[in-house]
């Protein structure tokens, strides 16, 4: 009888390290080599010579006999990074799809390699003291007045605007949930996940919430509401007048929540905080720190002004945590998601906090802010090109004068499919614009023209 060839070694314990470290030698060149093949912010081609060239390179997906755990690492590495979006290279500036920190990454591998699940504190001692440690601290930066705020750990905003909307329907037993135009998509889904009737959508005549018409709405509605404000959309990064909307609900006994995904992380600069002035006065708010927070993804927050409010996520499960042991002091960590096995992405963040600080994060913040004015300041000087409005965060619209939708969105798939830079899409003011987000604090004066060159260079075609 042949005898079984060994396992693969495994990640954490004593020699845990031992193992990992040929195998990031081996991940860390590939990362390079298949950099230096990509040669620009994404492959060119577009999807099906991308798609041909994964195939061809990893043919069978899973063979008979294996390859080797090095062999299969570089050429799995190799070909993700030859054929990577490149959020760190700064002409990949279409989406909130932030460039991570290096240090954010290197604690990540630690979270991978011990692995807690969060459901139970016997499988997460740490990380589950971690956690709450840091979401306290986070929660007192949205809350800096309230005796108990208290924030969750999500995996961005889609969950945490679904969370929001779940606590108000367990406050009041069902909610109308009214939003702007500008809202994101998560919480027409989420009403619909949730069977709570459509979102009431108010007018944004100038991309934020018209506070008339949002008047008029809430005046015309009976029943429990709940009105979503944005601080930092998708599409212009324009912040909703959250004071003059909190009014407006304290009026109307409406209770307010924010989604404030994109622009939470300006709490961190003393420059431009004012921008979320209003903020404390929503009941939940939404922040993801894989935008401006420059965290692998996911590192989504859902912040409360009072941790009681979170009472109706509690749950049990006898064998993560029964009752006579949470009466014995062990946490009970059911009730911080409605996720069971979750990943400690508390970790990531803890160490680029540990590491940076608020002011350092805050410089981060105002580079990509001055970055986004240098740019629209580009566009204002270049003759052809239109800017759509001063950027409220870091985001700019802008396109070719008098150029047609279908223009603007030739030249779009035009970078794209030549791999020359990735920009996105937005409609306002009823037209097509091409979509600067610019997240990356490494970005330079000099990319920003090469952009605006790749531009003319594709309207000019």
């Amino acid at each position: 009888m042949r005898a079984a060839p060994p396992p693969p070694p495994l990640a954490g314990g004593t020699s845990g390290p031992d193992a990992l470290r040929p195998l990031l030698d081996t991940v860390l060149d590939a990362l390079r080599s298949g950099a230096a093949e990509r040669g620009g912010p994404l492959p060119g081609g577009g999807p099906d010579t991308v798609a041909r060239r994964v195939h061809d390179r990893l043919g069978d997906a899973l063979p008979e006999a294996g390859d080797g755990a090095g062999e299969a690492l570089r050429l799995v590495a190799h070909t993700l990074a030859a054929g990577a979006a490149d959020p760190a290279d700064p002409l990949c500036a279409a989406h909130l799809h932030t460039p991570p920190l290096a240090l954010a990454v290197a604690a990540d591998l630690a979270a991978s390699a011990l692995n807690p699940s969060m459901d139970s504190w016997d499988q997460a001692p740490a990380a589950s003291a971690l956690e709450t440690l840091v979401t306290t601290a986070l929660a007192a930066q949205v809350y800096p007045d309230a005796p108990r705020p208290d924030a969750l750990v999500t995996t961005g905003g889609t969950e945490s605007n679904q969370l929001a909307l779940l606590l108000a329907r367990e406050r009041h037993g069902s909610v109308r949930a009214v939003v702007g135009a500008n809202a994101h998509h998560s919480f027409h889904r989420a009403a619909w996940l949730l069977g709570l009737p459509e979102p009431v959508v108010v007018p944004t005549p100038n991309g934020t919430i018209d506070p008339v018409a949002l008047d008029e709405a809430l005046t015309d509605l009976t029943g429990p509401l709940l009105v979503a404000a944005t601080a930092g959309t998708t599409d212009t990064g324009s912040i909703d007048p959250l004071p003059e909307i909190a009014d407006l609900c304290t009026a109307h006994g409406a209770e307010l929540h924010i989604d404030a995904a994109y622009g939470g992380p300006l709490l961190f600069s003393d420059t431009h905080r004012t921008l979320l002035t209003g903020l404390d006065r929503a009941r939940t708010v939404t922040i993801d720190l894989h935008k401006l927070g420059w965290q692998p993804a996911a590192a989504g927050l859902l912040a409360v002004r009072d941790t009681t409010d979170l009472a109706p996520l509690a749950h049990t499960a006898d064998y993560l945590n029964a009752d006579d042991d949470t009466d014995a002091g062990l946490p009970d960590l059911l009730g911080r998601s409605l996720r069971t096995t979750r990943r400690p992405d508390i970790v990531k963040t803890a160490v680029t906090l540990r590491a940076l600080g608020r002011t350092g994060l805050g410089d981060l913040v105002d580079t990509c802010r001055d970055l986004a004015e240098h740019l629209a300041d580009l566009v204002d000087k270049t003759p052809g090109l239109e800017l759509h409005e001063r950027p409220p965060l870091t985001t700019v619209l802008f396109r070719p004068t008098h150029a047609t939708d279908d223009t603007v969105a030739a030249i779009r798939r035009t970078l794209l499919t030549h791999g020359h830079a990735v920009l996105g899409r937005a409609h306002a003011d009823g037209r097509l614009w091409l979509k600067a987000t610019l997240l990356n604090p490494h970005t330079t004066p000099d990319d920003l023209h090469q952009i605006i060159t790749l531009v003319e260079g594709s309207t000019d075609r």
